[in-house]
C-alpha cells in the first residue's frame, strides 16, 4: 500500500504544499517592499474598508505570528500579523482587504462562510478523534484493540477525513470570494494604481493556491483510507 500510485500522489501533494507556501511567503517579502498609495498601513486599509461598508462593530487586531492573518467571526475581529498591521506596502494592503473581505461576507450572510463556520465544531472534534487514534497506532497493535477494532478504526479516520475534505473545499469559494472584494475595493478605493494593483492580485493568488492545495490533498488522503478499508477486506 505505502507503494500505491495513491500513495505516492500524497507524497507529491505534500511537496506541492511545501513549494507553494514558500512561494507565498517570498511573494510577500517582495510586495513588502512596494509602497502602497497615501501610506496606509494595513490597519488603516482596513479600517477604511470596514467604514466605506458599513462596519462599525468590527474590531481591527494585531495578533503575533507571521501571515497568521484571519478573521474571526466569532467575536467579529480582523485579526492582522505586525507585518500587516503596520506595513504600508502593497503586500500588507491587500492581506488587510483580504481579511476584511471576510468581515463584509460575515454582514452579509455569505452563505459559504456560514456553512465553514457550522463546521468548524465538528472540524475540532474530528482533529481531537483523529489525534487519538494516531496515537493508539504508533503505540502498537493498537491502543484499544478490544474496543476498537482496527476496521472500525479505520472507518472512524475517513469520516473524520470526510470531515475535513467538505471543511477544505467550502473553503475555496469563501476565500476566493474575499479576495474578489478586496481586490475591487482596492481598485476602486484608488489605494492601488495600475502598476501595483496587479501585484496585489499576484499576493493573493498564490494565497488561494494554498488552499486548493489543501483540499486536494485532503481529497487524496481520504482516497487513500478509504483503499486502505477496501483492500483490508479482500
Amino acid at each position: 500500500m505505502l507503494t500505491s500510485p495513491l500513495f505516492l500522489i500524497l507524497i507529491t501533494f505534500m511537496l506541492l504544499s511545501w513549494v507553494v507556501s514558500s512561494r507565498v511567503k517570498s511573494k510577500f517579502r517582495a510586495y513588502s517592499k512596494i509602497p502602497v498609495n497615501y501610506g496606509l498601513t494595513g490597519r488603516d486599509v482596513a479600517e477604511k474598508m470596514l467604514r466605506q461598508n458599513g462596519l462599525m462593530n468590527v474590531q481591527i487586531v494585531a495578533v503575533k505570528g507571521q501571515l497568521s492573518d484571519h478573521y474571526n467571526p466569532a467575536n467579529r475581529t480582523v485579526n492582522l500579523s505586525p507585518e500587516v498591521y503596520h506595513g504600508r506596502s502593497v503586500a500588507a494592503a491587500a492581506v488587510a482587504a483580504h481579511e476584511t473581505g471576510h468581515a463584509i461576507q460575515h454582514a452579509n450572510s455569505y452563505a459559504f462562510l456560514e456553512f465553514r463556520s457550522a463546521l468548524v465544531p465538528l472540524q475540532n472534534i474530528s482533529a481531537k478523534v483523529i489525534n487519538f487514534i494516531f496515537i493508539g497506532m504508533m503505540l502498537g497493535s493498537f491502543m484499544l484493540p478490544g474496543i476498537l477494532p482496527i476496521e472500525l478504526a479505520i472507518q472512524v479516520i475517513i469520516a473524520c477525513y470526510g470531515i475535513f475534505t467538505v471543511f477544505a473545499f467550502i473553503t475555496l469559494p469563501v476565500e476566493i470570494d474575499a479576495s474578489r472584494r478586496a481586490l475591487a475595493w482596492l481598485n476602486t478605493a484608488g489605494i492601488t494604481t495600475h502598476e501595483t494593483h496587479p501585484k496585489a492580485k499576484d499576493a493573493l493568488k498564490w494565497a488561494a493556491y494554498t488552499y486548493v492545495v489543501a483540499a486536494l490533498s485532503s481529497l487524496v488522503t481520504l482516497l487513500y483510507w478509504v483503499m486502505i478499508l477496501t483492500g483490508s477486506r479482500d
